[in-house]
């Protein structure tokens, strides 16, 4: 049996999407995602119903979707389902995102190598954010999905993104949310964790050893930038402390720095003028 950990601080999978928005083409967007994460027909009330609108500014919104080929109407008149010029969308987004599907085949060969789970992050205001995850296949393991947001303070890819602040810019960043505690092990003091990103610049990775979870250890790195400029890409591998702990860095680093090389590859292809340049 899979034990997976839950842990009640993190936050929840994502709600399904509201109808709001500052303008009226997020407002449509909006509108689209509730169809979209629905396998069937529609009609005016049904959407009615599922989003609380006035029927007079669903149908309107309908209207301007179909008149843009994003939906279309069924024979009966009264149905609608997704247009071509919508479906088209998507499969160019599946065909062409071929970023996101190398730097997941990275990480898969990566849990594969070292045996636990993996994930790929980045930095959304205070907190990192699971770009993307790959589960180990061990009877112990912790539950944190993509799109899972952890607290920069006391994670090892947080702490990595810190280091590459100034002291003024992370006390900006962190101040007005305060440095929570989580777990004993938690660095709550903000001398003690300048001093926590002292030691992580000077070795070139991070670890957070049960400072988020009780029983969890994680070790990062950061992928460079393609750009040369800050990092908003981390690599971590986490585990139960029975399993990981600072006693396995020295056979988990170099997989890690591999990955992390690889990532850096794909992204640097992936810039604008890479294939002009043969880069």
């Amino acid at each position: 049996m899979v034990a997976d950990y839950v842990n009640p601080k993190m936050t929840p999978p994502p709600e399904p999407a509201r109808i709001d928005g500052d303008t009226p083409a997020l407002r449509l967007f909006a509108l689209l995602e509730v169809i979209a994460g629905r396998d069937q027909l529609f009609n005016l009330q049904w959407l009615v119903d599922e989003t609380g609108l006035p029927k007079p500014t669903v149908h309107r919104m309908l209207q301007q979707l179909e008149a843009a080929g994003m939906l279309q109407r069924e024979s009966d008149g009264r149905h609608y389902s997704t247009g071509l010029r919508l479906r088209r969308l998507a499969e160019n987004l599946l065909l062409n995102n071929t970023v996101h599907g190398a730097r997941h085949a990275v990480l898969r060969t990566l849990v594969e190598e070292v045996g636990e789970s993996c994930n790929i992050t980045a930095l959304s205001g205070s907190e990192v954010l699971y770009l993307d995850r790959v589960e180990t296949v061990a009877p112990l393991r912790f539950y944190l999905h993509p799109g899972s947001r952890v607290p920069a303070h006391c994670s090892a890819s947080g702490k990595l993104f810190l280091a590459q602040m100034s002291a003024s810019q992370r006390k900006r960043l962190l101040e007005p949310v305060a440095l929570e505690r989580y777990t004993p092990r938690t660095i709550t003091d903000p001398t003690l964790l300048e001093a926590e990103i002292a030691r992580i610049t000077q070795q070139g990775y991070a670890c957070d050893d049960e400072e988020f979870l009780p029983g969890l250890f994680c070790v990062a790195m950061l992928v460079p930038a393609a750009d040369g400029g800050r990092s908003n890409t981390g690599i971590a591998i986490q585990a139960p402390v029975m399993r990981l702990s600072h006693d396995r860095l020295g056979e988990l680093l170099p997989p890690l720095r591999r990955a992390v090389e690889a990532i850096a590859a794909i992204d640097a292809a992936a810039m604008p003028g890479a294939a002009r340049s043969g880069t």
